[in-house]
Formats: C-alpha cells, sequence, structure tokens
C-alpha cells in the first residue's frame, strides 16, 4: 500500500473525499431551541446516558432528538453531526460568557491548517 505522502497528494481532504460538513450551514434554523441544545452537547462527546443526566430526559429521547438531528441537518452519522456542532458552536452558543466568540489566535502549529 502506498503512503499518500509518498504520491505527493496534497489535496485537501474535504476536497479529495467530496465531504463539506459546513455546506449548508443554514439548516440549522430548522432545528428547535432543544435540539439545538442537544447538538451543542453532542460536540462535547458524551454519551447518550451523559446526555441524558444532562439534559434531565430519558436516553430513549435523547436517541430520538440525535435522530431528529441527524435526519435534519441531512448527515449520515452522529459523528458528522458532532463534527458539525464543533464547527458550528459559535452560531450555536447563547452563552455571553462562552470563548467562542473570542479572537484568541491558534496554535502556531494549526495556523495553516485553519485556511481549508
Amino acid at each position: 500500500m502506498t503512503k499518500r505522502s509518498d504520491t505527493g497528494d496534497t489535496a485537501c481532504a474535504y476536497r479529495r473525499t467530496g465531504a463539506d460538513p459546513v455546506r449548508d450551514i443554514s439548516r440549522l434554523t430548522t432545528l428547535t431551541d432543544r435540539e439545538k441544545e442537544v447538538l451543542l452537547l453532542l460536540g462535547t462527546g458524551l454519551g447518550n446516558r451523559q446526555l441524558a443526566r444532562e439534559l434531565g430526559i430519558a436516553e430513549r429521547t435523547v436517541k430520538a432528538h440525535v435522530a431528529r438531528i441527524v435526519e435534519k441537518l441531512q448527515q449520515e452519522t452522529r459523528l458528522q453531526v458532532a463534527v458539525l456542532s464543533v464547527l458550528a458552536h459559535e452560531l450555536l452558543c447563547a452563552d455571553p460568557r462562552c470563548a467562542c466568540g473570542s479572537t484568541a489566535p491558534l496554535p502556531s502549529g494549526l495556523v495553516g491548517a485553519s485556511a481549508v
């Protein structure tokens, strides 16, 4: 198997795979406030049981919310939705004390990675 670095292929992973996690960020407006809350928590990496505890609802209800969010955002997996949550955090988060609006610079090793 040939390593990608050996072939000289430096194309963007998004372009190579045809993926674009934020292609239609406007779909976030189709979510209810509760679904947005669940979406934000999905971005933290919590499992269904922890989400249920955090939200004060049944685990079955969490699963239903996640399924609707995946469908409304036209994604295929929970992971894709979690990635979208992280990328769209600033748009979803209503907490004025959250650092998401911060203009803190990226660590020097990530500066080139931000230009996708």
